[in-house]
């Protein structure tokens, strides 16, 4: 871990979407000078933005669009999983805080899998891989118990994920030598990492991820800025990531150091996601969400690969799709960047079509009406197995 000597203030920056979008503008501005591997075809725009909206008109005809969040994975063909919640507790802020037991330690889990593995679910007889697979069987190792001291409560704690196994992923995800997922050992990591990180009483006061909420709500009442619950994610979760910069006792997460420009480049992707995807307990709960409007796109594999495929942009040299990059490659980092520049201009073009404003249609909403799943129509187009156009060493934590 490269330890960066920065102060508070420099922290407090670089984990707020500000950093996220000013640090990929000037990656962008480095590929527009023509010094990145990567090339942008601007003509392509409007021929890019006419496509998403054609599969959001697919999608969400009506365009009640919610979150981009786990919460449709758990959902996936045709059955609501999330109702084997509802019954266990009258009690609205619990009922809250098992969701979010839940969908923190699900997000956790939901790095790329890899085109070979897939789930199958006993109870519907139907099979499900990547995003929606893990979603899936995140959802039945949660209701195990196994992420719980108390088998026979429906929570996690941090005694409960400390002693998860590697064969206890294996076992809830059905991994085997025909059926591999990839960076088993990166997710059990982030899982027994989670047990140490809910030790941090102020936001988890009983070492559950599910207090959160409590923590939220004792600072805002009422309205719970989107901004506040993304710090609270990363104030709370920082020290779960692996082997990345840190600056004294703090971890910086999903930030990287450029090389050619020698900047550091922020994406917090994960906890972007996570954020998301609390929001639907927390209104559930009876708290109004605001400021939404105000967290970036994601920076991942089906919005960047929307933007290769489409031909918005390519790469200088076609050696580079057929290789393996690291995440903490200048390729990876700029591409990522262009990912997260291009769901700001595209998501402003979709908003004003639409006729919608930013705060009624932010971009949670553009991604998932519209973006990731463009992206991974085209992945499907143009690779059979529906691969991304670019391919990524990844340990389980990142993408």
């Amino acid at each position: 871990m490269s330890d960066l000597k920065l102060s508070p203030s420099e922290i407090e920056y670089l984990l707020s979407p500000v950093a996220i979008r000013a640090s990929t503008s000037k990656i962008y501005d480095f590929v527009v000078s023509g010094k990145s591997a990567f090339q942008i075809h601007i003509d392509k725009l409007d021929e890019v933005t006419k496509y998403v909206l054609k599969v959001i008109e697919k999608n969400y005809p009506d365009l009640n669009i919610p979150f981009h969040s786990r919460w449709g994975h758990f959902r996936v063909g045709g059955i609501d999983r999330s109702l084997l919640l509802e019954n266990r507790t009258d009690d609205k802020l619990e009922k809250a805080r098992v969701k979010l037991d839940l969908v923190i330690t699900s997000v956790l889990l939901d790095a790329g899998a890899g085109a070979a593995w897939s789930y199958f679910e006993e109870s519907s007889k139907k099979t499900f891989s990547r995003s929606e697979g893990l979603g899936v069987a995140s959802f039945y190792l949660f209701m195990s118990g196994l992420m719980s001291t108390d088998k026979k409560s429906l929570k996690a704690d941090s005694a409960g994920l400390k002693n998860l196994t590697e064969t206890d992923i294996n076992h809830f995800f059905q991994v085997g030598p025909k059926n591999p997922l990839l960076g088993v050992p990166g997710r059990l990591q982030l899982l027994n990492n989670l047990s140490t990180a809910l030790e941090n009483k102020t936001i988890f006061k009983d070492s559950r991820p599910g207090n959160i909420l409590d923590y939220l709500i004792s600072k805002y009442p009422s309205e719970i800025p989107a901004t506040a619950i993304l710090k609270a994610v990363l104030d709370g979760l920082g020290p779960i990531w692996p082997g990345r910069l840190s600056s004294g006792k703090t971890n910086l997460g999903d930030v990287w150091k450029h090389a050619a420009t020698d900047s550091l480049v922020a994406f917090h992707k994960l906890s972007q996601w996570m954020t998301y995807s609390l929001v639907e307990p927390i209104q559930e709960a009876g708290f109004t969400v605001t400021g939404s409007e105000k967290l970036t796109g994601l920076a991942e594999y089906r919005n960047g690969g929307l933007l290769i495929d489409s031909g918005l942009i390519s790469v200088k040299d076609p050696i580079q799709l057929k290789i393996s990059h690291a995440p903490d490659s200048d390729f990876i980092i700029e591409w990522r960047a262009l990912t997260i520049y291009f769901l700001d201009v595209l998501g402003e073009r979709i908003q004003k079509a639409l006729g919608k404003s930013p705060a009624d249609f932010p971009l949670a909403k553009v991604l998932e009406g519209g973006t990731w799943w463009a992206g991974r129509f085209l992945a499907k187009e143009k690779r059979e197995n529906g691969d991304p156009p670019i391919q990524i060493k990844s340990d389980g934590t990142v993408f």
